[in-house]
């Protein structure tokens, strides 16, 4: 992963020096809250329901062990002892105090970690697979143009105070889409023309929140030397015709779907003809040095499915049923990606203590060359596990909470934090996800319903991406009572969809029984290759809709 050099320790030490003269004055009432309110939102701290919330950048989803172990202190020194990942591959604290952020900030600069531009009207954390660089089918590893795009983006004037919010998300695999694309403000996937060139097709204009919409493409191949000036092109048509008069109407995909995605492409086109050769073209040089901080751990020659592997998967099916689940395959022979699954019953989606922050950093030096990575789906990935290890390293997460076998299925539920700790929550999240994963809690079963996304926000912003869930679930208010909404047949992969509301919303003692009624038209109704996705297709959602309002 990427190492900091000089310039980028000094500029982030400046930064932590610029916040805390910015928080000492805000404290002392020399600073307006309407003057401090962007200054702090682009160093990642929003006010929330009981406290303030800060969000810590994880760039492309990656973490070494020291900065897990950082995180661990943090967490104990200056918070309640836990953190929690989000759906965009970033950490958040819940508890600390105003005053102590600026030290929260320099410790976290110790170990080449930062908060900046993790909110506010700017360029977002960059994301990506979370198996980028180890998955068999990609085309080339994404994460050194996630680098690029982040350095570029971080700090940069023009685009430092946006109509709104921006996020970017790249993806490689051919058959996978991990990194929700389609549903981002810009969505580059991977791709090589007829001519074998490598470069992105270009995505613009998705989102979630009060308006969900799936981008469409803009350009179907933009080479790779001409990314980051094709995308200057996008923001600075966003920035001159984007809505700032209206946040609910500010993002980007309002401007592309009332312009139509051909008439925004045309602007896109005009303006990136004056700056195609600009200095900020790449260069072979410029992609090739990044490269190389994302070379290949010392890999040794090992073979696939060894004995030792084969032998405890029949003698165990506990260790089968978990390697089957959450380990996938790996490019090169003899290794293994593993998902330690964060979503034990009884454990909020997301939530990791101080001691199990220390945990993971001991796995990842024991078992994946000292580094992780977190998902999109709240979980952590070991990405360079030996085969002839795995044994072991189930046994030894056991313990931990980490073994649940349940990736992909429905208790692997995505979660924003929701009412409990959100000040934009009408509803909360974590109660309803409990009680969802207690009502289904039998692996058995689980794996004969097969993949199923459930996902859980806790008011429109969506950060529980519930919109693309094949199970979606709307927290609402009624007249002060929280109140569920459901919708069915979202999906965030290559087919990329918004889920269709089934119809009036539920009490949240209702969820579990009204979760099981739709599971059970899905049983009634299926073939025998379907999963739930394919028959809701099949049979649409009257048959659900009869089912749950009967």
């Amino acid at each position: 992963m990427y190492v900091y050099d000089e310039h980028d320790r000094q500029i982030l030490a400046e930064r932590v020096a610029q916040f805390r003269d910015q928080t000492d004055r805000a404290l002392a009432g020399e600073l307006a809250e309407d003057e401090f309110l962007p200054l702090r939102l682009q160093n990642g701290l929003y006010v929330q329901r009981l406290a303030p919330m800060l969000r810590i950048c994880i760039p492309y989803g990656m973490l070494r062990a020291e900065q897990l172990r950082r995180l661990a202190r943090i967490t104990r020194d200056y918070d309640k002892g836990y953190a929690h990942f989000t759906t965009r591959q970033n950490v958040q604290l819940n508890w600390p105090a105003l005053e102590d952020v600026p030290d929260i900030l320099a410790e976290l600069a110790e170990v080449e970690m930062h908060a900046n531009q993790t909110s506010g009207n700017c360029i977002r954390n960059t994301t990506t697979d979370q198996f980028a660089g180890v998955q068999s089918d990609e085309i080339t590893d994404p994460r050194p143009y996630c680098e690029i795009i982040r350095q570029w983006s971080t700090y940069h004037p023009e685009f430092a105070f946006l109509p709104r919010k921006f996020k970017v998300a790249v993806n490689a695999s051919e058959h996978t889409d991990r990194a929700a694309i389609q549903v981002h403000d810009i969505g580059l996937q991977m791709v090589h023309n007829d001519a074998g060139e490598l470069g992105f097709r270009v995505h613009v204009g998705g989102g979630l929140g009060r308006t969900p919409m799936v981008g469409p493409v803009i350009r179907d191949f933009i080479p790779e030397l001409d990314l980051l000036t094709y995308l200057e092109a996008i923001l600075r048509v966003y920035n001159r015709y984007g809505r700032r008069d209206n946040k609910y109407k500010a993002r980007i995909k309002i401007l592309v779907k009332a312009l139509t995605p051909e008439g925004f492409a045309e602007r896109v086109e005009a303006e990136w003809a004056h700056i195609k050769d600009s200095p900020t073209r790449l260069t072979r040089d410029a992609i090739d040095r990044m490269k190389t901080y994302f070379t290949e751990p010392d890999y040794q020659a090992l073979d696939d499915n060894p004995d030792v592997l084969a032998s405890a998967r029949a003698d165990s099916k506990p260790f089968n049923n978990w390697v089957s689940r959450n380990v996938n395959e790996h490019r090169k022979p003899g290794y293994a990606i593993v998902t330690l699954t964060m979503k034990k019953t009884g454990t909020p989606p997301g939530n990791v203590s101080d001691r199990q922050l220390e945990q993971i950093a001991e796995l990842a030096e024991r078992y994946s060359f000292g580094e992780v990575r977190v998902t999109h789906e709240q979980n952590v990935v070991l990405a360079d596990v030996r085969q002839d290890q795995l044994y072991d390293l189930w046994q030894d997460i056991r313990p931990m909470g980490f073994a649940t076998a349940n990736l992909n299925t429905l208790t692997d539920v995505i979660c924003c934090p929701g009412g409990d700790y959100c000040a934009l929550a009408n509803a909360k999240s974590i109660p309803v996800a409990e009680t969802i994963q207690r009502r289904f809690d039998n692996l058995d079963y689980l794996y004969d319903l097969g993949n199923i996304d459930l996902n859980i926000s806790g008011c429109m912003n969506a950060c529980g991406h519930h919109h693309v869930g094949h199970i979606g679930v709307l927290g609402v208010d009624k007249k002060g009572e929280e109140y569920y909404q459901i919708s069915l047949g979202g999906a965030s992969q290559h087919d990329a969809a918004i889920g269709k509301i089934l119809g009036p919303s539920f009490a949240r003692e209702d969820m579990p029984e009204v979760v099981e009624k739709i599971i059970n038209v899905y049983v009634d109704n299926r073939t025998e290759e379907e999963e739930f996705l394919d028959t809701y297709r099949r049979i649409g959602i009257t048959p659900f809709k009869e089912r749950v309002y009967a």
